[in-house]
């Protein structure tokens, strides 16, 4: 297909709705969506060397009710427009279908926007009309259920599914016969739950990515499933209905806004098309903050029995290494839920914290402060006060969080908001700390809300609220230290989209592995290109000393060591020996001199699953930092990104040694490394 027809959009019709070679086809870029007469759909995409997704028409989108489910809705009509909305200026067509049951009859209404810069990507909306005399009841809909199929070289595809559970799994990970994942963006166990709302199942040559564009949390699926007895992935987007939802005669069940992509390489080009559609409809996430590039020392190595003197002890070899935050961690507080001082360990209660927060700013640092809102322990002070602020679950009793055995405050309660910002002058006004670190995977999500002594205009109310909440702790905040840094650290979990816009910085967040640290950092890259992605403590990778992970993705250093000496009370020793102080010397001094971290990372060069070894690229001016890891290489690497008239030097920075020559034409070498290698390559004069 030439370049004009592939930026067009195109709608042809065969002569006839009868005729059973008839079908509809829509395109944008290198997406092709086609429905035949029945509304079966096929997505394929037109990229040079991709191998169809599909060969057959599938039911894409139905209704499942109480005594059947729809299947075939004849085409009735089709209908175009031109449109100019937030996404820019582009085309509509509105195909329409209906469908008879027994005594039940339905109108399908299927709307599909594609827009002039927005290559590669539709925009849906999907609803039913009740056309019958009857009432219908509706368990669930289920809308893009889609396969892709396998190639013969490889069974194996790669995914990003960005759920969340108490598996603190990975998020990008290969798909194999035999996989499923239901990915539930609601409540996945008592704590967990939420995430971002985006499938992405791409092979070698291409893939697909969808997901729905509310402006609020929503407990819609997006499962993924790869039988072992089939040749394909199916992937979609559906929701189910608590009981039944009635859809009474005349009336319209409209379904999600969602959006579906095709793209080359893996998700990060997908996922931030995704950001950018989302911020045309009004997301708007924070400005950069210069202070979340800074690198970070956290209190947390001596556990939750720490002692001031810890922490002061601790602060000039802080300072030493050029280390730029110091965080006091959890174990200050009474409790959740009563974040004042434990006189029972700090005799002088705010004087004590005071006097940390002073020895802080004396050393040159700033002071961040770890809190776990809206979390309360069974007799803390704010439910005490404010029992009204429970968020309580649908059996009347409170929802429970297992990992801090807390209660859920309510998102939606007034006394909740009113008692956090009270929470936060303290924290900010009159103990001077300079950020927060938010903790706990239960920040990610609440269940519906069924308080009856002060009912909700409906239970999932609670869900939408949840940002706002966080909204109105960054402004507090941020009304207070127009400077102050705001980390979100949702404890493993894929951090809600929606939190996002209220956190100047991301976090890999208590990660299992150094994979994680640099997956996570590529999907916060792709999201929200200019905020700040910490790579967590060092201690948290592989080795726990793992420096390199974070620098390649550019991320922020942290560490959490102890020193002149351990706490006794600590599980595990974090000290920082003359051995180790060498090593973190090293990466620390390089992180200082190179700020990596405030640079374009050029996530789209290369395919996190298939590309080997793992490559991620940095663009700092006219020089490009490569980072290469694999567990043992040797071999030829290719360097992407090039110009391929210029001429080029390689070095590995960290050893200083020189990699030699070549020209972009011919962006390859030969290197052999364990672990990683980490090169800058910038133009030979």
């Amino acid at each position: 297909m030439n370049n004009t027809l592939k930026l067009s959009f195109l709608i042809l019709i065969a002569v006839g709705f009868s005729s059973c070679n008839q079908s509809t086809l829509i395109s944008s870029g290198d997406l092709q969506i086609e429905f035949d007469k029945n509304l079966y759909s096929r997505i394929n995409s037109n990229a040079t060397n991709a191998d169809p997704f599909s060969e057959d028409f599938r039911k894409s989108d139905f209704l499942e009710t109480k005594n059947f489910t729809t299947d075939k809705f004849e085409m009735t009509d089709l209908q175009e427009k031109v449109i100019d909305d937030n996404f820019g200026h582009g085309q509509e067509s509105i195909i329409t279908g209906t469908f008879k049951y027994a005594g039940a009859a339905l109108e399908k209404r299927i709307s599909i926007k594609t827009y002039d810069k927005l290559l590669d990507c539709a925009i849906f909306n999907i609803s039913y009309v009740n056309i019958g005399e009857e009432d219908i009841s509706i368990k669930k809909w289920s809308s893009h259920n889609y396969t892709i199929e396998g190639q013969e070289a490889s069974e194996e595809m790669w995914s990003f599914q960005g759920s969340s559970s108490d598996a603190r799994a990975d998020w990008v990970l290969p798909v194999k016969p035999g996989f499923y994942q239901k990915n539930f963006m609601g409540m996945n166990q008592s704590d967990y739950g939420g995430g971002i709302p985006v499938t992405d199942v791409w092979r070698k040559d291409a893939g697909i990515a969808l997901g729905h564009l509310s402006m609020y949390p929503q407990e819609v699926s997006l499962p993924v499933d790869y039988d072992q007895y089939e040749s394909h992935v199916q992937i979609g987007i559906e929701y189910d209905f608590k009981g039944f939802e009635v859809l009474a005669a005349g009336d319209t069940l409209n379904t999600h806004e969602t959006f579906l992509m095709v793209h080359k390489g893996d998700y990060f080009s997908s996922m931030r098309q995704y950001s950018e559609l989302m911020q045309s409809k009004g997301i708007k996430f924070a400005e950069s903050e210069p202070a979340a590039f800074e690198s970070v020392w956290c209190g947390w190595g001596y556990e939750r029995k720490f002692t001031s003197d810890n922490i002061i002890g601790t602060l000039p070899k802080v300072k030493e290494l050029g280390i730029q935050w110091a965080v006091i961690d959890d174990g200050f507080q009474i409790a959740e839920g009563d974040w004042r001082i434990d006189k029972s360990r700090f005799p002088g209660g705010s004087k004590d914290m005071k006097k940390m927060v002073s020895a802080i700013h004396d050393h040159g640092l700033k002071a961040k402060l770890w809190w776990a809102p809206l979390a309360a322990d069974p007799g803390s002070k704010v439910l005490e006060e404010h029992p009204e602020a429970l968020l309580i679950n649908e059996d009347g009793a409170p929802q429970f969080i297992t990992w801090w055995n807390s209660f859920y405050l309510s998102p939606a309660s007034e006394a909740t908001i009113e008692y956090t910002m009270e929470t936060v002058e303290m924290f900010m006004t009159e103990w001077d700390f300079d950020g927060l670190k938010m903790d706990g995977q239960h920040m990610n999500a609440v269940p519906a809300e069924y308080n009856w002594e002060r009912p909700l205009e409906y239970p999932e109310k609670s869900i939408e609220m949840l940002p706002d909440f966080f909204k109105a702790v960054f402004n507090k905040v941020r009304e207070i230290k127009p400077h102050a840094v705001i980390e979100n650290c949702p404890c493993g979990t894929c951090m809600s989209f929606y939190n996002m816009p209220y956190a100047n910085q991301t976090v890999s967040s208590d990660p299992t592995s150094s994979w994680q640290i640099r997956l996570k950092g590529k999907t916060y890259k792709a999201i929200m290109p200019q905020t700040a992605y910490y790579g967590d403590h060092v201690e948290l990778s592989d080795d726990a000393s793992d420096f390199a992970s974070s620098f390649g993705v550019g991320a922020v250093l942290g560490t959490k060591f102890t020193w002149p000496k351990d706490n006794p009370t600590q599980s595990h020793s974090y000290l920082l020996t003359p051995e180790k102080e060498e090593k973190w010397k090293l990466w620390f001094d390089l992180y200082h001199k190179m700020m990596l971290s405030k640079e374009e990372y050029r996530g789209e060069l290369y395919d996190i699953g298939f590309d080997k070894p793992e490559t991620h690229v940095i663009a700092k001016g006219d020089t490009m930092y490569y980072s290469f890891y694999s567990e043992d290489w040797s071999g030829e690497i290719e360097l992407r990104g090039l110009e391929p008239e210029l001429h080029y030097r390689a070095y590995d920075y960290v050893n200083q040694v020189s990699l030699g020559e070549f020209t972009g034409e011919k962006p390859f070498i030969n290197a052999e490394f364990k672990n990683h290698l980490l090169i800058e390559v910038h133009q030979s004069l």
